[in-house]
């Protein structure tokens, strides 16, 4: 089975925003809205030259929810950047993948997907994976857990708003509203509570900007061509990659209900995107 082009581009999107956990975990002693104002930098000269580059207009047409995708875009940044320097990699990771059961509910609202019986199936069945996997840690207060599920929520938001404005701007400004909207409420705070990086910390808060960079493109490019519950569920995969590098890396260690958990989340995985392709196929 050859995969549609928007699935591929998830599936790429998943693996940059891996390689921006591990940075933002190594970089547990850099304030959250240090870490965001740096990365927003970053994608904002990055995006701005290939938009130059393109020659495409970098304020956008559809200017309200482009700017909601910014807030939302935001708020979720920062709230997940501190979930992850809080408590485990992996739980952190989890919790922020209620995000694509958010991402359903306001695309069903906002943009009437319609959904399938088998579709929510299958989605239960890997979210169903995800709470196995994070389990009961008591290493994670109630005030990191609603902030992480708040997070996900905001995540849940801008991918919608990323579907809203598919037709109307092309990816790249859409990324770009990410920092245009960001920079202004980050930077001054920012600058009055610097903590000086070192040349390793410079290292990985640049690494992060490009990270997040391609895996926005990506994710948008997804967004733009695939139906939000078509792909959403392709990033239940970041969390296989949370708990590997968790254990690896950081000591994190999981038990078998945690593998059992994977397993459910890549049997929804698999089975939405087979779902996905015989509908698209049945219909074409």
């Amino acid at each position: 089975m050859e995969l549609r082009p928007g699935i591929r581009y998830m599936l790429q999107a998943t693996v940059y925003y891996a390689g921006m956990n591990l940075c933002i975990k190594y970089l547990n002693h850099i304030p959250a809205h240090q870490v965001v104002f740096i990365r927003s930098i970053i994608t904002f000269f990055i995006t701005l030259y290939f938009i130059r580059k393109q020659k495409l207009n970098p304020w956008g047409n559809d200017k309200k929810w482009l700017i909601l995708r910014g807030l939302a875009g935001f708020a979720g940044l920062l709230c997940y950047i501190i979930t992850v320097q809080k408590i485990p990699l992996a739980s952190a990771v989890t919790i922020q993948y209620l995000s694509p059961v958010f991402t359903l509910i306001f695309a069903y609202f906002l943009l009437d997907d319609r959904l399938t019986f088998r579709n929510w199936l299958f989605t239960i069945l890997s979210f169903s994976g995800v709470v196995l996997v994070k389990g009961f840690d008591p290493r994670i207060s109630n005030e990191l857990l609603m902030l992480g599920m708040f997070s996900a929520l905001m995540s849940g938001l801008a991918y919608s708003c990323i579907r809203k404005v598919n037709q109307s701007d092309h990816a790249l400004v859409i990324v770009f509203y990410f920092p245009l909207v960001t920079l202004p409420f980050v930077t001054p705070y920012t600058l009055t509570h610097w903590t000086t990086p070192t040349v390793t910390d410079w290292g990985l808060l640049v690494a992060t900007g490009v990270f997040t960079q391609f895996g926005q493109y990506f994710m948008t490019k997804s967004y733009q061509l695939e139906r939000v519950s078509d792909v959403s569920i392709l990033t239940y995969l970041g969390t296989i990659y949370a708990l590997a590098t968790g254990y690896f890396l950081f000591d994190e260690t999981f038990n078998h209900w945690s593998l059992f958990g994977m397993t459910l989340i890549i049997g929804g995985v698999v089975l939405n995107l087979f779902l996905s392709y015989n509908t698209q196929k049945k219909t074409a």
